[in-house]
């Protein structure tokens, strides 16, 4: 039996949620399941499961190739990359990924692919036509998060057990400054003029906006919830909205995605979702945010406009990555 409010059912109210902003496009949302070993693939405009894909074990990161034809998957505990024909969910071919890939971000031309290897301490470069190592940088321990500069000139890793945010040149492949962060950083996440970077920390329970010129700290930004405790509130994925106007972070067991202003950095509100809120990813458009929540295995549909849960959609076993087609 669907939920109501006041007369009208979930679904319906969801739609309306949906309508107000006029109609979305359609793309293809793909979410790894970390326990299910798969991706499920979801129609962004129906909000409804199409498909679900094998994958190696303990699927973690996952994006698109520029062109929408390749989705690459962090098959984590077999050391390796599985990229699939998002036509057909077949794996055409795996990747030399480094130990144990947690995390990935692709070059803005497509090309190379810059992967965290939490067991190994370092980031591994990877030619993704050649299938090959370019590159091994040693950062931190336990790296987990990737972001890269929209020029392409800086890649960042988290350390997740060093506390730093490593600033790395993609010319020379050299780190060429570390940022002391609160206690476990997981996500890391440029604005789109490219001149601050988010980093979310799990146990300090804060977001780190950092100056990129000058790689310094110029705000923490900090989260209270009434009746959830500071320890359940676990700060990880960070998007930001192409204009610089809002930002949204994913915090963990208090079980919300917090909706911060990006230019004042005050908490607006926050929003319920599923349990153990993981990752974040918009559609190109920007209308929806999906979210995976681990331990409730559904994904939460925000209407971003409207800065409202609009519908939970189950996938399969702790869900943990989150990606959208380009078109």
């Amino acid at each position: 039996m669907s939920r109501k409010i006041a007369g009208i059912g979930f679904a319906a109210l969801a739609g309306l949620a949906l309508d107000a902003s006029g109609p979305a496009e359609a793309y293809m949302v793909y979410v790894t399941n970390e326990k299910g070993n798969s991706v499920s693939v979801i129609d962004s405009a129906t909000l409804a499961v199409t498909g679900t894909w094998k994958t190696g074990r303990r699927p973690r990161g996952v994006t698109t190739s520029k062109d929408g034809k390749e989705l690459f998957v962090c098959a984590s505990d077999d050391d390796r990359i599985d990229v699939l024909d998002t036509a057909t969910g077949k794996i055409l071919r795996s990747l030399r990924s480094g130990p144990d890939p947690e995390q990935f971000i692709l070059g803005p031309d497509g090309n190379p692919l810059y992967v965290a290897n939490e067991d190994d301490s370092q980031v591994t470069v990877i030619d993704i036509e050649k299938n090959k190592v370019l590159a091994e940088i040693p950062v931190g321990v336990e790296p987990e998060g990737m972001g890269l500069s929209p020029d392409g000139k800086i890649l960042v890793n988290t350390s997740e057990t060093t506390n730093m945010a490593h600033f790395i040149d993609t010319a020379t492949h050299q780190i060429i400054d570390n940022v002391l962060v609160d206690a476990r950083p997981r996500f890391a996440e440029f604005t789109t003029d490219g001149k601050l970077l988010w980093v979310s920390a799990e146990v300090g329970g804060t977001i780190s906006v950092i100056d990129v010129a000058s790689r310094k700290v110029i705000k923490k930004i900090t989260f209270k919830i009434p009746a959830v405790t500071d320890e359940a509130i676990q700060p990880v994925g960070v998007r930001i909205t192409k204009d610089g106007s809002k930002a949204f972070v994913a915090l963990g067991p208090a079980n919300r995605v917090a909706v911060v202003n990006a230019k004042t950095y005050e908490v607006e509100k926050y929003l319920p979702v599923g349990q153990r809120v993981w990752q974040l990813a918009f559609t190109p458009d920007q209308k929806l945010l999906f979210s995976t929540n681990g331990t409730s295995n559904d994904v939460s549909v925000i209407d971003v406009e409207a800065g409202k849960v609009v519908k939970s959609i189950p996938v399969g076993l702790l869900p943990w990555g989150v990606a959208v087609s380009p078109n």
